[in-house]
């Protein structure tokens, strides 16, 4: 099978196996946010005459009126938006029931069956027996489904569809490549034509097709995109590359060593996959409430018919007071609790420069034990830049450094020779020109300038050639992780440059509050041990992890949630994506890949980690604010389900089945007007 044919057979196949099994997940029954918008606005066109022509449980309304026919007709336009608008909820009650966890589905579809059904027999008898009249139910079935069908549109709007996040890795791999061929010629292929054992043409600047092998040359990888190591990382014979990183500075020929689902970017694509699935198991706190009043409303609605039946011996009565139990449990406000408080709460979140994209995240937010953070790009900004330059030898100014440093590194593509460049080039410095140009395998470059020979090197050469630095001068670098080059001129040490991966100003500060919330701060990064050690330190991170790939990360996490740990991941990189999606919440920061962005359940759209505390301050508003709803909006059933069975029949009450309506709308209202309330401190 061709390469990219793998690619989108493999991601094809795991979508649908995700799909199915979102499609049992209680609130997301194989419905799309347009379904359900195109579902609500068609049913409520049907649910209008059907609340004018139809008595509230039995009362009629100062609006209501009647003509001749209109009974049919409110029979016809009900049977239609019981099958049309209510089969999400019948098949999602089918799901349920299958997984033999019932839950708000299931109470919706309870609740709609029962009205309709019992509706269809009231009607008949009324035709049958004009003279002893039985109540329908036609108004509620109308209410009840626009109601939900509304709440689902809401909470669906207020969570926005994640992107194509495997669709987005597998944009990292370019489309067509240069293949060698055996006589030796080359030819232009795409990328699903490439099979193992090919060999393949890489210029600098191109990205890597596939994993591989360079047969030949020499060059520096940028592999930040796909393994998280902010470095650009010295290449040469025989070592290997992965596909999706960009060659930096030299042409190479590679040989193929893995495609489709055996490369290295498809595996980091299949972890995000089951993370993926694993997440979707997790249920809504309405769901339980909603499973818990499913079985309450069941077993009181039985239980008063068979009361009645006995004591009343009048099956229309035992019936009549089981059917008003079950519509009075009928969730118009529950299923408008949950939804309404994530819709606010993600109105108040935009403003604050946050994106929710899972509507579980606000619930999971205050039980967080750990925030995982990623190095680069999230506690630091993400690109090289001059952070300061020593001189060690007086006979230069550090301008005449910068311009001689500039010289070797102009022609350069490697993450820190733009780093210098862009400093020349910001303080308006003119390079020198440079002549004999030659990379120095993992030690950095040399050439001729001025017809002298300058060496720009790491710390190792500057040990193997017995030159000294004085500890003092690196120190405050090393310890902040700079990476240093130091300049040599015809084998004397002149200056050190040193470049870094800036710490962003508020990081110490976020990091200092993080703790004070009672939250441990651990930061995992693809960079070495050293840098990490030295970054962790000087922000007073106590837990650290180095040198990771991503499913190192990924393990990580998932080790610290089988020990029953809450854990939030913050990351922008490819390498993050699996990260993002296993850990109880992810948070990707705005300016990073798309790819982290698709696989995260928040987005800080500002690439700002402290808008994290915020983010908690909200989700520990959101969630008192999802408290008082369900109360709201399940709590009069405490009240309201035993009077309409009967309880306190004995002593003359019993409730009207029109005041349990009144009931059951005003706790929808409130539940509206209380989410509205919701606020976050600037």
């Amino acid at each position: 099978m061709e390469n990219k044919e793998k690619h989108e057979d493999h991601h094809t196949h795991t979508m649908e196996k995700m799909t199915d099994h979102d499609q049992m997940s209680g609130m997301d029954h194989s419905m799309h946010m347009g379904n359900f918008k195109q579902k609500f606005w068609l049913s409520l066109i049907l649910a209008i005459p059907i609340i004018f022509l139809s008595p509230m449980m039995g009362v009629n309304l100062p609006f209501q009126f009647t003509f001749l026919g209109s009974d049919w007709l409110v029979l016809v336009l009900a049977s239609i938006l019981f099958f049309y608008g209510g089969a999400p909820f019948l098949s999602g009650a089918k799901m349920e029931l299958k997984q033999k966890s019932p839950a708000m589905m299931t109470l919706i579809a309870m609740g709609i069956s029962v009205s309709y059904f019992y509706s269809v027999y009231a009607f008949i008898m009324n035709k049958l027996m004009p003279q002893n009249h039985v109540m329908d139910f036609f108004w509620e079935l109308a209410t009840l489904i626009v109601i939900m069908l509304l709440g689902h549109w809401i909470e669906m709007n207020a969570i926005s569809n994640a992107s194509d996040a495997l669709q987005k890795m597998a944009e990292l791999l370019p489309d067509n490549v240069k293949r060698l061929n055996q006589d030796g010629s080359e030819e232009e292929v795409p990328l699903q034509q490439v099979h193992e054992g090919d060999r393949l043409i890489v210029r600098a600047g191109d990205k890597i097709p596939a994993d591989g092998i360079i047969n030949n040359g020499n060059t520096t990888v940028d592999e930040s995109m796909v393994t998280g190591e902010s470095k650009a990382i010295t290449k040469k014979e025989q070592d290997n590359v992965v596909g999706g990183s960009v060659n930096g500075s030299g042409t190479i020929e590679m040989t193929i060593t893995g495609t489709g689902e055996s490369g290295y970017l498809s595996k980091v694509m299949d972890m995000v996959k089951k993370a993926q699935t694993d997440k979707s198991k997790l249920e809504s706190l309405s769901d339980q409430v909603a499973k818990w009043l499913f079985y309450i409303a069941l077993g009181s609605g039985l239980f008063a018919f068979v009361i009645w039946l006995v004591v009343a011996k009048d099956l229309s009565i035992a019936f009549e007071r089981m059917v008003t139990v079950f519509i009075i449990a009928c969730p118009h406000a529950l299923g408008l609790a949950i939804p309404l408080v994530i819709a606010r709460s993600t109105s108040i979140a935009a403003k604050h420069g946050l994106l929710l994209k899972n509507r579980n995240a606000l619930e999971q937010a205050n039980d967080m034990e750990y925030v995982m953070l990623d190095k680069t790009g999230t506690l630091t900004e993400g690109k090289f830049t001059v952070t300061g330059i020593e001189m060690i030898d007086n006979e230069l100014t550090k301008t005449e450094a910068f311009k001689i440093i500039g010289a070797l590194e102009n022609n350069a593509n490697h993450p820190l020779a733009r780093g210098i460049m862009n400093y020349l080039k910001e303080n308006e410095i003119l390079a020198y020109k440079a002549e004999n140009l030659q990379s120095i395998s993992g030690i950095g470059i040399t050439g001729t300038v001025n017809g002298r020979i300058i060496k720009i090197v790491n710390e190792t050469e500057v040990k193997r050639l017995n030159l000294t630095v004085d500890h003092s001068i690196n120190q405050h670098y090393e310890e902040q992780g700079n990476t240093l080059s130091y300049l040599i001129i015809e084998n004397r040490l002149m200056a050190m440059i040193a470049l870094g991966d800036i710490i962003k100003p508020e990081a110490k500060q976020f990091i200092a509050d993080i703790k004070a919330k009672g939250i441990t701060p651990v930061m995992l990064t693809g960079d070495n041990q050293v840098a990490a050690e030295a970054v962790a330190h000087y922000l007073g991170i106590d837990d650290f992890y180095g040198a990771l790939l991503p499913e190192d990360k990924e393990k990580i996490i998932q080790s610290y949630i089988n020990n029953g740990k809450k854990v939030m991941m913050v990351g922008d990189g490819v390498n993050d994506a699996p990260s993002l999606v296993r850990a109880t919440i992810g948070v990707a920061i705005g300016a990073g890949t798309d790819v982290a962005i698709d696989s995260a359940d928040v987005v800080l759209t500002d690439s700002d980690p402290k808008d994290i505390l915020r983010f908690l301050d909200l989700a520990k508003q959101t969630r008192r604010k999802m408290i008082q709803n369900l109360w709201w909006g399940a709590g009069y059933n405490i009240i309201a389900i035993p009077l309409a069975a009967g309880i306190l029949a004995p002593w003359g009450i019993l409730l009207n089945p029109a005041v349990g309506a009144i009931l059951m709308s005003l706790s929808t209202v409130i539940v509206a007007a209380n989410a509205m309330t919701l606020r976050i401190q600037n």
